[in-house]
């Protein structure tokens, strides 16, 4: 299969919202790759997720704990680059050691000293890769390794683990921020797509249904939660949330709901993308493709509501409310 290619511009692979505009920059032809994307995305084909956890790639002691607590202190195999398995006590550091972390750390602090350089490099980029529950964790695990093969090998040195601890099998992997060429990789938002693109392409070679597509083509609105409170979350150790839910809820008891800045920005987005979607469904339906057109329209009507995420919330506490108070008048019956 060939590669998938992202726009020069490091737009999406398929830019939606492009199809909706007049004049010379309409665009007015589906590829074949398009078409396929289309079906996938219309069908709602399971979305690939890819996050760049932020904290901790500074400090060599961080990023060895952080490989502790990945191989869960040895217990776990921490496949490397050049096909290795490593595992039990002191692997971590021996890893670090093999990848010269600690002659990058020394190098490091000689520059800072010498630049007064306040926010020091990363030693290392921390990648997770997810899929929903119900995907095979070992088709999982393969996807990534081919994946890195490609994007990584003979330059980056890089580690990987598999985790099933939760219902959505995931793999951590940590990657040397400077190849063997001495190039820092920087990861940019073109990059994650393109990342998430070739993710997708590499499980559905392995015979797994599985999609990249920008949120807001897909009618989601809700901003994905930091790493660390989404953990704390899972743990029931978060604050962040209750406090935010709470914030909501007596705003809404006071009928005082404020109205959020993002709403008007988020509207205007939505209704780019349902122009672009009615678009491409008229081209499709110009070029004798019926059944996908239909697909596209019925997909447009189901959209869920553009809201930020404090209207999400509030439709949450209102429903749960409507819920409790419908309880309650049938136990008093």
């Amino acid at each position: 299969m060939p590669k998938q290619v992202i726009k020069f511009d490091g737009r999406p692979l398929l830019d939606i919202a492009s199809y909706a505009r007049r004049g010379p920059g309409r665009r007015d032809h589906l590829s074949q790759t398009d078409i396929e994307l289309i079906e996938r995305t219309v069908t709602r084909t399971p979305e690939v997720m890819i996050k760049v956890l932020s904290r901790g790639g500074q400090n060599l002691k961080a990023v060895q704990n952080h490989l502790a607590y990945l191989s869960r202190k040895g217990e776990l195999n921490l496949e490397t680059d050049d096909g290795q398995s490593v595992s039990g006590n002191g692997a971590e550091a021996a890893l670090l050691k093999d990848w010269d972390l600690d002659i990058e750390t020394d190098r490091r602090q000689a520059n800072l000293a010498a630049t007064n350089n306040r926010q020091p490099p990363k030693l290392v980029h921390k990648l997770l890769f997810s899929m929903p529950p119900g995907t095979p964790p070992d088709k999982v695990l393969q996807a990534v390794r081919n994946f890195a093969r490609e994007e990584f090998a003979l330059m980056h040195r890089y580690a990987m683990v598999l985790h099933t601890d939760e219902p959505h099998p995931h793999v951590h992997m940590v990657v040397k921020a400077v190849s063997e060429q001495g190039v820092r990789l920087n990861i940019k938002k073109a990059t994650l797509r393109e990342w998430r693109s070739e993710f997708a392409r590499h499980l559905r070679d392995l015979g797994v249904p599985a999609n990249a597509t920008e949120r807001a083509v897909r009618g989601e609105n809700r901003t994905p939660k930091l790493d660390g409170i989404y953990r704390a979350t899972l743990r029931g150790e978060s604050t962040h949330m209750r406090e935010r839910v709470e914030r909501v809820a007596g705003e809404l008891s006071r009928g005082t709901m404020i109205a959020d800045v993002a709403t008007s920005k988020l509207i205007s987005t939505r209704r780019e993308v349902e122009r672009g979607w009615r678009a491409v469904r008229d081209l499709l339906a110009e070029r004798g493709n019926d059944k996908l057109a239909g697909s596209i329209g019925r997909y447009v009507e189901n959209l869920a509501p553009a809201r930020t995420e404090k209207e999400y919330r509030a439709s949450q506490i209102k429903r749960a409310s409507e819920i409790w108070i419908k309880t309650k008048e049938s136990a008093s019956r």
